[in-house]
């Protein structure tokens, strides 16, 4: 499979588009939240693969950490603010369970324990707007596309302790951050006393009325 997308084989880049895309869509999607931004990506990332084919090692095993590598970088060279983000993570986790939600559930038992509801799954993706650009690529990289931290540290261009550090807290601060959220979501306002007011005639006569 190298040898022919290293030769520009179109029958080989077909194949590597069949078995991939979905892969490199869900990346893409978690990094950006945004599943428009998200196809985006999938084109940008195989049209790029194509266009690099002679970079690719002619050595090696599975060619995903590679197209993985490519869409990180093109995530962070579209990614315009850190607020733009935020704003298309509330709007993903309005859409929780209505269209892409397959394209999330994975990763929730890995995340934040067990994730068996849409509300926690909504809080999570919530959440992940907290979590820093960086956090959010050693999350998908490594829970939920099962890099490991080697091949992760590869695909990013930093040591593989450095991943693994990065890996611990964005663990840790998404849970807490999705936490939080459901906490404030299930806390009830304290109850108002009201005090009924009208004509207490009326409300005896009424009273009267009901007992004939």
């Amino acid at each position: 499979m190298r040898a022919r997308i290293r030769a520009g084989d179109p029958h080989a880049f077909a194949e590597l588009f069949d078995e991939y895309a979905r892969t490199v869509y869900n990346h893409a999607y978690r990094l950006t939240a945004n599943w428009a931004s998200a196809e985006d990506i999938v084109s940008a990332t195989f049209t790029e693969a194509w266009r690099s084919r002679l970079r690719l090692e002619a050595e090696g095993g599975s060619v995903r950490p590679w197209l993985l590598g490519i869409a990180t970088n093109l995530v962070r060279a579209t990614s315009r603010s850190e607020r733009r983000y935020k704003a298309a993570a509330a709007a993903a986790a309005a859409a929780a369970g209505l269209k892409g939600e397959t394209a999330v559930t994975d990763h929730a038992d890995d995340v934040a324990g067990r994730l068996d509801d849409r509300r926690r799954l909504a809080a999570t993706v919530r959440a992940l707007a907290g979590l820093r650009r960086t956090e959010r690529e050693v999350l998908s990289l490594c829970l939920w596309q099962g890099l490991d931290y080697a091949t992760a540290a590869q695909t990013l261009g930093i040591p593989v302790g450095t991943v693994r550090s990065r890996l611990s807290r964005a663990r840790t601060k998404l849970k807490k951050l999705a936490d939080t959220q459901l906490l404030a979501e299930f806390r009830e306002p304290r109850p108002v006393k009201r005090q009924t007011r009208g004509n207490r005639t009326n409300a005896a006569r009424s009273a009267q009325e009901g007992t004939r």
